[in-house]
């Protein structure tokens, strides 16, 4: 049995879950829905029986709901209520000045259909500019279909610290907050994590393996110059950016290898260990594309790093540069480098 946390009274779900980004349409190498689907099945075998997707994660919540059909005829109806689907409601950037109640219902009732679910699991909110009006207002009509019974929790996804404090001043009961989060990423620790803990709400951590680069395959490798393989990569290379540059990225990966071979696991096992630790985090999503990277990830689930580990990585993050700032607000310029990248309209209004 893996590490689970009750995330609310009541609601218990692993601490790892397996992520839905990478299995998107448009996200990079085409997704074999059989071979996916049995993927799924492995982790949720092993004990990660909690998944993430989102409404803007082209084809993925359709893909997760065959599995969850699949999954209660292979194991039956009482492993299937263990699952736990945590999915998101992300109104495109061009359409928040439109948001209305009938627009709230229709997103989660697409997500109930396509999930196969009468209650969603989580729903994890997020608004894409603060300054267009609206966002206390459209939590509020989700806080309405959580009482109806469409929803069973509410988190939010990517709010900053002042944002996420309205919401809950508003009276959203926020289970969870959704943020990017790593070794390379310490955003959170600017405010939030502190917020969290003081208003009960548990961070998921999303980027906590930057996309793949904190991993093997990159220790000791040149500075990549051209084109990279997925929207993934594209995104943490410019996080590598902030953090210090790719001599302080290998430093860091070096004192990663070293700590993993000592402990007999990989370099993710340790990246992962090390934010599962970290004060306020409840869930850590690792975006495996397939269930060859089990194995490592139920390392970190079994990992322990003692007091010189700890040291060492704190001994090269004290070298880090960046990024600077609250959660997110990096991403929300649309003129700078990381918002240059990011895709705001992806939400196909329902008809």
């Amino acid at each position: 049995m893996i590490e689970t946390v009750a995330l609310a009274p009541g609601y218990r779900v692993s601490r790892l879950l397996k992520g839905g980004w990478q299995l998107a349409d448009g996200h990079g190498a085409a997704v074999e829905r059989e071979a996916a689907i049995a993927d799924m099945v492995a982790f949720a075998d092993a004990g990660i029986t909690g998944f993430d997707c989102a409404d803007i994660y082209t084809g993925v919540e359709a893909l997760i709901g065959a599995f969850r059909e699949r999954y209660g005829q292979l194991r039956g109806a009482e492993a299937l209520d263990g699952l736990k689907i945590h999915t998101k409601l992300v109104p495109d950037w061009a359409m928040l000045g439109r948001v209305d109640r009938r627009y709230v219902e229709s997103i989660i009732d697409r997500s109930r259909q396509r999930l196969g679910q009468e209650r969603l699991d989580l729903v994890q909110f997020h608004w894409w500019n603060y300054d267009v009006p609206g966002m206390v207002e459209t939590a509020g009509w989700l806080s309405d279909l959580q009482r109806a019974g469409k929803i069973d929790r509410l988190g939010g996804t990517n709010f900053d610290t002042a944002r996420t404090a309205m919401l809950l001043d508003a009276g959203v009961k926020l289970a969870s907050m959704q943020v990017q989060y790593s070794l390379l990423d310490a955003r959170p620790e600017n405010g939030l994590v502190q917020l969290a803990a003081g208003r009960g709400v548990g961070l998921i951590c999303y980027g906590a393996l930057a996309g793949g680069f904190l991993g093997e395959r990159w220790l000791g490798t040149a500075e990549p110059s051209g084109p990279l393989d997925n929207r993934s990569l594209v995104k943490y290379k410019l996080i590598i950016d902030d953090f210090g540059g790719w001599a302080l990225f290998q430093a860091l990966l070096h004192t990663l290898q070293a700590i993993a071979a000592k402990h007999r696991v990989g370099i993710a096992a340790v990246a992962l260990r090390h934010l599962l630790d970290r004060p306020q985090v409840a869930c850590v999503i690792v975006g495996a594309r397939s269930a060859r990277h089990l194995a490592a990830t139920l390392d970190a689930d079994r990992l322990r790093l003692d007091e010189d580990d700890r040291r060492k990585i704190a001994a090269i993050l004290a070298e880090r540069q960046g990024p600077k700032g609250d959660t997110f607000a990096l991403e929300r310029d649309r003129g700078g480098r990381h918002g240059a990248i990011m895709k705001y309209d992806l939400n196909a209004v329902p008809a």
